[in-house]
């Protein structure tokens, strides 16, 4: 019996678009948490590496493209070497509001997920606090900060949602109010009150480690997924191809398409639907295209995924295709025989529900 894959080739036709930019994103994604812990030690004044401060840090923080984004950083810094003491557990905190880029997505592009190791920059401004001391030698300080670094990141897990990372930094002392402990000999490591200024003197040095976590999107992904320059446009154009093969097919009812175990489809027997990348909502086009169908028509139907992202991922997508499909048609009065998600189907952009009606 002859086969013709007319299927086959409207799916590739409906496929043939390349993704070269990333989909839209919503307000509450690319959105990530992080702890962190290290040591600081003023730039000068002191021996290097000695009379190191402890502290303890978090960010949170959304990236807004893969390169550009903005974080809120906070730390608490536990020691008063080399200074005198303040006579509380938490010496000073610092808190930051940095814009961040993704050096390595800058300048070699985004592939579609983060690489395993990547390197990040960052600069910003905050404000430090050192607390009073209790035998009141110390007034409070209150001083403009400006934090700049560098983060070595490396991104792990079945989705990539973690990031352990690797962090030097400096921040510098600026404008705010300080008075100096009287009569201490430490007073000449204090940071000074000499104008807005990037100085080394009025500078710490910074090492820290830290694990981030990626919060999940919208799109059921970690991480920014890849999306054609203009997915309406391109799913108008898809849907159009479509549509014309499916007038050509109705031209020709008594061709076979393909064989299934117990049946004979044919090509008047075929609706297919197309998806935006990363999404299993419906579109009025898919609608439409879906309302051919008769009620009390018994339809199979197999929902498909893209290459981009990770293949559990990919599976759940397709399934979730499927299923959006079955409940629209199931409104409709149509009987669902089955709904099936096969996961990625070739090599190619693949984001369709095949819909097989008996």
């Amino acid at each position: 019996m002859k086969r013709i894959a007319i299927w086959l080739t409207a799916a590739m036709l409906a496929s043939s678009a390349v993704a070269q930019t990333v989909q839209e994103s919503k307000p509450s994604d690319n959105i990530y948490l992080g702890i962190n812990g290290g040591m600081a030690v003023k730039t000068t004044g002191v021996r290097w590496m000695h009379n190191l401060n402890p502290n303890i840090g978090v960010r949170i923080g959304r990236w807004f493209t893969p390169v550009f984004g903005l974080a809120v950083d906070g730390s608490a810094y536990f020691s008063n070497k080399p200074f005198v003491s303040t006579g509380t557990l938490v010496r000073a905190t610092n808190v930051s509001l940095l814009g961040t880029v993704n050096f390595t997505n800058l300048f070699g592009g985004y592939p579609g997920e983060p690489r395993f190791f990547e390197v990040a920059g960052f600069y910003g401004v905050g404000w430090g606090h050192l607390f009073r001391a209790d035998h009141q030698m110390y007034e409070p300080t209150n001083k403009m900060t400006s934090k700049a670094g560098i983060d070595f990141n490396f991104n792990f897990g079945s989705d990539l949602e973690w990031q352990f990372f690797i962090e030097p930094s400096f921040t510098w002392a600026l404008l705010g109010s300080n008075t100096q402990p009287a009569l201490q000999p430490a007073h000449k490591l204090s940071f000074s009150d000499q104008g807005p200024r990037y100085n080394v003197n009025n500078s710490a040095f910074q090492i820290i480690v830290g694990l981030a976590y990626k919060f999940a999107n919208s799109n059921g992904s970690h991480n920014f997924r890849l999306a054609g320059a203009s997915d309406d446009r391109e799913l108008k154009r898809l849907n159009g191809i479509i549509n014309d093969l499916r007038a050509q097919l109705a031209q020709q009812p008594r061709e076979v398409v393909r064989e299934v175990p117990g049946q004979v489809v044919r090509a008047e027997n075929l609706v297919l639907v197309t998806f935006a990348q990363g999404k299993s909502l419906l579109t009025q086009d898919a609608m439409d295209a879906l309302n051919v169908v008769r009620p009390g028509a018994h339809v199979q139907i197999i929902g498909t995924a893209s290459p981009e992202g990770g293949a559990d991922l990919n599976l759940r997508l397709s399934q979730a295709r499927a299923d959006a499909v079955a409940a629209y048609l199931r409104d409709r009065g149509v009987i669902v025989d089955e709904a099936i998600g096969h996961g990625v189907q070739g090599n190619t952009s693949n984001r369709l529900a095949i819909v097989y009606v008996k």
